[in-house]
């Protein structure tokens, strides 16, 4: 893999901005000033609101819900079966009598899982719910071909797809 060309460049700031950034730098246990602003420029470049909503991404849906709210626990379900090729895995966690917290992992086109979060933070007895996006994929593109199942017939539609990837971990 080839490493990446790096820039210099100044940043001033105020003196107890500072002071506090170099706090953060040393709790968050980074050994420089550098290292922290990559880390806090991508994951500001990662923020849905700044992506292109025909973009493929993958991340997270985080939810909390009162899981006593009449129906809620099936109207979530069926919302999950109905984006359920964008659903890679989920999570449940039991918080207390009442709350539960759900961790549901999505790929697919930003717009479809920004749909599905709506979807889910509108019902009644949701308290919370977040989409977080963790990978974009700069590569992909999608294009119509046509599979044959051995079923007699065949089934044409849209995939995405990304180069081959080799040597990453």
């Amino acid at each position: 893999m080839e490493k990446d060309v790096l820039t210099r460049f100044g940043v001033s700031m105020p003196e107890e901005l500072m002071k506090q950034f170099d706090q953060y730098i040393a709790d968050q246990g980074y050994t420089n000033r550098s290292e922290a602003i990559r880390d806090l420029v991508r994951k500001e470049l990662l923020e849905p609101r700044r992506l292109d909503n025909g973009q493929q991404v993958a991340g997270t849906i985080v939810m909390v819900y009162d899981h006593e709210v009449s129906d809620l626990p099936l109207t979530l379900m069926d919302l999950q079966h109905q984006y359920h090729e964008h659903i890679i895995s989920t999570m449940h966690v039991h918080l207390n009598h009442n709350q539960c917290l759900e961790i549901i992992v999505v790929r697919g086109i930003l717009a479809q899982l920004r749909e599905l979060q709506h979807k889910i933070q509108v019902q009644k007895g949701v308290l919370y719910a977040e989409l977080s996006v963790t990978y974009v994929d700069e590569h992909s593109h999608s294009h119509p071909h046509s599979h044959d199942h051995g079923h007699g017939h065949s089934h044409s539609h849209s995939h995405h797809h990304s180069p081959e990837r080799t040597g990453d971990a």
